[in-house]
C-alpha cells in the first residue's frame, strides 16, 4: 500500500521524505540535484532542521560546486588542447588535426555522458531510448523537471553502486556540458569574426584610408601648401 501510495504521489504523515524511503544511497544523489540545481522535488526534507541544514548546504555547495565544475572543465579542455598540440606536433596539417581532435572529444563525450547512460537507464528502470536520453539532456542541463527520476521506483531493487554512478555522472557531465556549450561559443564567435573580415574587410580598409584622406590635420596641411606664395631667389 505504501509503495502504491509513493507511486501515486502520495506520503504518510509523519514520513522523513515524500517518497517513502530515505537510503544512504538516494541521499548521495539527493546532495547532488541539490548542488547542482536540479531539483527533481521527488525527495525533500520534511523536518524543521532537515530544511534548515538543507538551505546551509545548499548556500555553501552551489558556489562550491560551480568551482568544482569549471576546475573539470578547464582540466578536460587542457587534456584536449594538450593533445591537440601533440598530435599537430608529429603532423603537418595543423588545422585538419584540430578539427579532427576536437570531433573526437565530441564524439567520446557524447558517448560517454549520453549513449552509455541512456542504456544503463534503459536497463534498470524500464524506460524507453526517447526517454532515456530525455532524462539525461533534462539532468544535465539542470532543468530537472522531475517526471523522469533515476533510482526512484520503489518495486525495484537497486544495487548500492547505482546511485553513487549516477551522482559521479551528474558531476561530470555537466562539467562535460559546460564544456561543449563553451566550445560552441567560441566556434560562432570566430565564424563571426571570419564572416566579417570576408566581407567588410576591403571596405574597412577604404574607409580608414578616405577617413585619413578627409582628416582635419591633411586639411590644413593642404590648406597651407596653398597659402604659401612661392619662394623665389
Amino acid at each position: 500500500v505504501v509503495q502504491r501510495a509513493s507511486k501515486a504521489g502520495l506520503s504518510l504523515k509523519y514520513n522523513q521524505t515524500t517518497d517513502g524511503f530515505w537510503k544512504f544511497t538516494s541521499s548521495a544523489v539527493f546532495a547532488a540535484t541539490v548542488v547542482t540545481t536540479i531539483g527533481y522535488g521527488n525527495m525533500s526534507p520534511t523536518s524543521t532542521v532537515g530544511q534548515i541544514f538543507c538551505v546551509f548546504f545548499a548556500l555553501f555547495g552551489i558556489p562550491l560546486n560551480m568551482v568544482v565544475l569549471s576546475r573539470v572543465g578547464k582540466y578536460m579542455l587542457a587534456v584536449e588542447r594538450n593533445l591537440s598540440d601533440f598530435l599537430e606536433g608529429k603532423s603537418r596539417r595543423k588545422g585538419c588535426t584540430r578539427f579532427c581532435v576536437h570531433m573526437f572529444c565530441y564524439i567520446c563525450g557524447a558517448l560517454l555522458f549520453f549513449i552509455m547512460p541512456m542504456l544503463v537507464f534503459q536497463q534498470h528502470e524500464g524506460w524507453t531510448y526517447s526517454e532515456a536520453i530525455y532524462y539525461c539532456f533534462i539532468t544535465l542541463s539542470t532543468i530537472g523537471f522531475g517526471d523522469f527520476v533515476a533510482d526512484n521506483n520503489p518495486d525495484k531493487d537497486y544495487p548500492d553502486w547505482y546511485s553513487v554512478l549516477i551522482a559521479s555522472w551528474i558531476f561530470f557531465g555537466m562539467a562535460w556540458l559546460a564544456l561543449l556549450i563553451n566550445h560552441s561559443i567560441d566556434i560562432l564567435e570566430r565564424l563571426n569574426a571570419y564572416l566579417k573580415k570576408g566581407c567588410c574587410g576591403g571596405k574597412t580598409q577604404e574607409e580608414s584610408s578616405s577617413a585619413e584622406d578627409n582628416s582635419p590635420e591633411t586639411q590644413v596641411e593642404d590648406d597651407n601648401d596653398i597659402k604659401k606664395p612661392p619662394i623665389t631667389l
